[in-house]
Protein backbone atom coordinates (compact mmCIF):
# COMPACT_ATOMS: atom_id res chain seq x y z
CA UNK A 1 0.00 0.00 0.00
CA UNK A 2 1.39 3.22 -0.61
CA UNK A 3 2.68 5.79 2.34
CA UNK A 4 0.03 7.47 4.41
CA UNK A 5 0.55 11.69 4.60
CA UNK A 6 -1.35 13.62 5.90
CA UNK A 7 -2.12 16.81 8.86
CA UNK A 8 -4.11 19.25 10.21
CA UNK A 9 -6.32 22.05 8.14
CA UNK A 10 -3.35 24.91 8.72
CA UNK A 11 -0.41 22.65 8.24
CA UNK A 12 0.80 23.10 10.91
CA UNK A 13 0.59 19.54 12.23
CA UNK A 14 1.73 16.08 9.64
CA UNK A 15 2.06 12.78 9.66
CA UNK A 16 3.16 9.87 7.47
CA UNK A 17 3.34 6.24 7.98
CA UNK A 18 4.65 2.96 6.04
CA UNK A 19 2.99 0.72 7.84
CA UNK A 20 -0.83 -0.37 6.74
CA UNK A 21 -3.78 0.41 8.73
CA UNK A 22 -5.00 -2.88 10.51
CA UNK A 23 -9.05 -1.70 10.17
CA UNK A 24 -10.89 1.00 8.22
CA UNK A 25 -14.09 1.70 9.50
CA UNK A 26 -16.81 4.32 9.25
CA UNK A 27 -18.20 4.93 13.20
CA UNK A 28 -21.19 6.34 13.72
CA UNK A 29 -21.70 6.52 17.97
CA UNK A 30 -22.51 9.64 19.39
CA UNK A 31 -18.50 10.64 20.04
CA UNK A 32 -17.71 10.31 16.73
CA UNK A 33 -20.40 12.14 15.56
CA UNK A 34 -19.58 15.24 18.06
CA UNK A 35 -16.34 14.89 17.66
CA UNK A 36 -16.36 15.31 14.04
CA UNK A 37 -19.31 17.07 12.92
CA UNK A 38 -20.85 14.97 11.19
CA UNK A 39 -22.39 12.15 10.78
CA UNK A 40 -19.51 9.66 11.44
CA UNK A 41 -16.07 9.52 11.39
CA UNK A 42 -13.84 7.95 8.95
CA UNK A 43 -11.36 5.70 11.09
CA UNK A 44 -8.32 4.11 10.14
CA UNK A 45 -6.74 1.93 13.07
CA UNK A 46 -2.90 1.92 12.71
CA UNK A 47 -0.80 -0.17 15.32
CA UNK A 48 0.14 2.49 17.90
CA UNK A 49 3.76 4.19 17.35
CA UNK A 50 3.12 3.53 13.52
CA UNK A 51 2.73 7.27 13.03
CA UNK A 52 5.48 9.72 12.40
CA UNK A 53 3.67 13.27 13.55
CA UNK A 54 5.61 16.77 13.31
CA UNK A 55 4.29 20.58 14.60
CA UNK A 56 4.58 22.27 17.15
CA UNK A 57 0.88 22.24 18.02
CA UNK A 58 -0.47 18.95 18.96
CA UNK A 59 -2.42 19.59 21.64
CA UNK A 60 -4.81 16.31 23.64
CA UNK A 61 -8.27 16.28 25.52
CA UNK A 62 -9.20 13.92 27.42
CA UNK A 63 -12.43 12.21 26.39
CA UNK A 64 -14.06 9.86 29.85
CA UNK A 65 -17.59 10.49 27.91
CA UNK A 66 -17.45 6.39 25.52
CA UNK A 67 -18.92 2.89 26.20
CA UNK A 68 -15.72 1.85 28.07
CA UNK A 69 -15.79 4.59 30.64
CA UNK A 70 -11.68 4.94 30.25
CA UNK A 71 -10.20 7.72 29.15
CA UNK A 72 -9.76 8.56 24.99
CA UNK A 73 -6.63 10.64 24.12
CA UNK A 74 -7.95 12.90 21.11
CA UNK A 75 -5.12 14.55 19.81
CA UNK A 76 -5.76 18.03 17.73
CA UNK A 77 -4.04 21.04 16.51
CA UNK A 78 -4.45 23.75 19.16
CA UNK A 79 -4.36 26.42 15.57
CA UNK A 80 -7.03 25.20 13.59
CA UNK A 81 -8.63 22.64 15.73
CA UNK A 82 -7.90 19.47 13.61
CA UNK A 83 -8.33 16.49 15.09
CA UNK A 84 -6.54 13.88 13.70
CA UNK A 85 -5.65 11.09 16.30
CA UNK A 86 -7.01 9.19 19.06
CA UNK A 87 -5.86 6.59 21.13
CA UNK A 88 -6.61 4.68 24.73
CA UNK A 89 -6.49 1.85 27.09
CA UNK A 90 -9.82 0.61 25.85
CA UNK A 91 -8.20 0.61 22.40
CA UNK A 92 -4.81 -0.91 23.54
CA UNK A 93 -1.94 -1.04 20.74
CA UNK A 94 -3.99 0.65 18.39
CA UNK A 95 -4.16 4.67 17.62
CA UNK A 96 -7.37 5.87 15.40
CA UNK A 97 -6.00 7.76 12.78
CA UNK A 98 -8.81 10.23 10.99
CA UNK A 99 -9.33 9.37 7.69
CA UNK A 100 -10.85 12.38 6.59
CA UNK A 101 -7.15 14.55 7.44
CA UNK A 102 -5.12 11.92 4.95
CA UNK A 103 -3.92 13.89 2.22
CA UNK A 104 -5.63 11.01 -0.55
CA UNK A 105 -8.05 8.89 1.25
CA UNK A 106 -9.14 7.47 -2.06
CA UNK A 107 -7.20 3.85 -1.56
CA UNK A 108 -8.65 3.68 2.25
CA UNK A 109 -12.28 2.64 1.55
CA UNK A 110 -14.03 1.34 4.78
CA UNK A 111 -14.41 -2.48 5.28
CA UNK A 112 -16.94 -2.07 8.02
CA UNK A 113 -19.62 0.27 9.94
CA UNK A 114 -19.34 0.52 13.37
CA UNK A 115 -21.71 1.36 16.26
CA UNK A 116 -24.68 1.23 13.64
CA UNK A 117 -27.11 1.34 16.56
CA UNK A 118 -26.27 5.07 17.16
CA UNK A 119 -26.99 6.13 13.34
CA UNK A 120 -28.94 8.22 12.12
CA UNK A 121 -31.68 6.46 10.45
CA UNK A 122 -31.59 8.43 7.17
CA UNK A 123 -28.27 7.33 6.51
CA UNK A 124 -28.01 3.98 4.13
CA UNK A 125 -25.31 2.34 4.00
CA UNK A 126 -24.02 -0.51 1.43
CA UNK A 127 -26.33 -3.68 1.68
CA UNK A 128 -22.86 -5.91 1.26
CA UNK A 129 -21.67 -4.05 4.07
CA UNK A 130 -20.36 -5.02 7.39
CA UNK A 131 -21.87 -3.29 9.74
CA UNK A 132 -22.25 -4.00 13.73
CA UNK A 133 -24.68 -2.29 16.40
CA UNK A 134 -21.30 -1.54 18.40
CA UNK A 135 -18.11 -2.31 18.21
CA UNK A 136 -16.69 -5.88 16.43
CA UNK A 137 -14.86 -8.30 18.86
CA UNK A 138 -11.03 -7.98 17.40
Amino acid sequence: MAKIHGGCLCGNIRYSSDTDPLMVVNCYCENCRKNSGSTHSFNLGMPAGALEVWGETVKTYTDRTGASGQPFYRHFCSNCGTHFRSNGPAYEGIEMLKGGTLDDPEGFRPAAHIWCEQKPSWIELPEDAPQFPRNPQL
